[in-house]
């Protein structure tokens, strides 16, 4: 077979029969999404740009390189590249990348949108530095709120997924290639990528977690711009086992130039059956979105107005009422957590999805010195654990309250199952107050509404 025949009999824009499979697996949350550049379609002021393209022209202009000597059309590569040369200094290049970044503060392109529609997605992984796919995600999931956990690699700071994929609280972004800093901690090169290539290989510098989601589950690479060897190169890595073996995932490649490169197509014919091509990856990313919603089954009669959890925000909004658990009473917490809420009171709690680097104690003091009421969740477990992190919120909660005047109200102490609250292993302060029994966290009117009563006395 020739390779121009090759190329011919693997492009397809999926059949219909593949797309039912497609979307059974993605129902099933054994599809993971590999976003790239060609999803990033941003509207500028000289029209709709890819981000990378717009990137390049800006960071040209802030590091005074001389485009007329880069080859037509020029890349991020190009610039960053004529500028090292001219001997400029390589961190320079990455605090002005962050500058243009956050100046321009693009909206998530339409494509980005409709992917992060698609509720079923739980993990994604962007092999791009911005923030516009969980920017994305916190709009078409939680109104805006960052809700979204975004983890990024850099081979001098091994990151891995928090937990296994079923037990992940909210959706998570991974920056395979690093995220947008100050910091030379993200790809804007290809020696940088060729770097962090080299990393992920190393048994000792890969992210053990997200490369064991990869192997096992079927991958969406949407909108790379892998060149061929660097695609063969990134599945063959993805996959961990020689593509002609057989296998029981397999991927889709969409985007808008691999079915055109006759030789790619060839290798991955004879090579790897269980790759489809699919050509375009806005084109992709719209059938996807319009099949995966025509799926959806219709509720009979009216929605129920059941409360439905949402993961805290990361960073805990001004005035929010904080809960503190102990780790076991987790799935009762999230039942507060969403009837409070449904009755529009905002509420926070820690749900150990803080980032790397952040200082955990420091910011669960400063949390509690912000908040406007403190809800001790008192149970079985707390009864049980005679030490424990929430003692110490506890704690801190306290010394709060010796600021305020007697009789300020601070604790709403509740109770998740039949523990006595006279016998409970609490603070004499919360022995003092009422427990409001909440039996396995289901929120009563009365509570909600002395909660509501309180917060309107003190904006009074």
């Amino acid at each position: 077979m020739s390779n121009g025949s090759a190329a011919t009999a693997l492009v397809t824009t999926l059949d219909d029969d593949a797309w039912d499979d497609l979307l059974s697996f993605i129902e099933e949350r054994r599809v993971i999404p590999i976003v790239g550049p060609e999803l990033l379609r941003v509207s500028t002021d000289r029209g709709p740009r890819l981000l990378l393209e717009w990137v390049a022209e800006k960071l040209a202009g802030r590091l005074n390189v001389n485009v007329a000597e880069l080859p037509q059309p020029y890349n991020l590569n190009d610039v960053v590249c004529w500028f090292l040369s001219a001997r400029g200094r390589r961190e320079e290049a990455y605090v002005r990348m962050r500058s243009i970044i956050k100046e321009a503060n693009f909206e998530p392109p339409a494509a980005l949108r409709r992917l992060a529609a698609i509720t079923d997605f739980d993990l994604f992984v962007s092999t791009t530095f911005d923030p516009l796919l969980e920017t994305a995600i916190n709009m078409e999931r939680f109104n805006g709120a960052p809700s979204t956990d975004v983890l990024s690699y850099a081979p001098n700071r091994v990151v891995d997924l928090p937990a296994e994929r079923e037990r992940l609280q909210r959706p998570v972004v991974y920056h395979l290639f690093g995220k947008v800093s100050a910091s030379p901690t993200y790809v804007i090169s290809d020696e940088d990528l060729l770097e962090y290539i080299c990393a992920l290989q190393s048994e000792h510098l890969a992210p053990e977690k997200l490369f064991h989601e990869l192997e096992h589950n079927h991958l969406l690479f949407i909108g790379s711009n892998f060149t061929n060897w660097l695609a063969r190169l990134f599945l063959r890595m993805a996959k961990r086992q020689r593509l002609s073996d057989p296998r029981d995932v397999g991927e889709v490649l969409a985007d808008n130039h691999s079915s055109q490169d006759d030789r790619l197509m060839a290798f991955l014919q004879q090579v790897s059956v269980r790759t489809r091509i699919y050509m375009g990856a806005e084109r992709f990313v719209e059938e996807l979105h319009e099949r995966w919603q025509a799926r959806r089954k219709p509720t009979a009669g009216p929605a129920p107005t059941l409360a439905r959890f949402l993961p805290p925000a990361r960073e805990m909004p001004d005035n929010a009422v904080f809960i503190s658990y102990a780790r076991e009473d987790l799935a009762a917490v999230q039942t507060i957590k969403a009837g409070l809420e449904s009755a529009g009171i905002t509420t926070w709690f820690d749900i150990d999805r803080l980032e790397v680097g952040d200082d955990y104690d420091r910011k669960i003091q400063r949390n509690i010195a912000r908040c406007s009421y403190f809800i001790p969740v008192v149970s079985a477990t707390t009864q049980r654990r005679l030490e424990g992190y929430f003692r110490r919120e506890w704690s801190y909660a306290m010394d709060r309250v010796r600021n305020m005047v007697d009789g300020a109200l601070f604790f709403l102490p509740v109770c998740i199952d039949d523990t006595n609250a006279a016998a409970a292993l609490v603070p004499d302060k919360f022995k003092a107050l009422h427990f409001n029994q909440l039996s396995g966290g289901q929120v009563s009117p009365e509570f909600v509404q002395r909660l509501l009563d309180f917060m309107r006395a003190r904006s009074q």
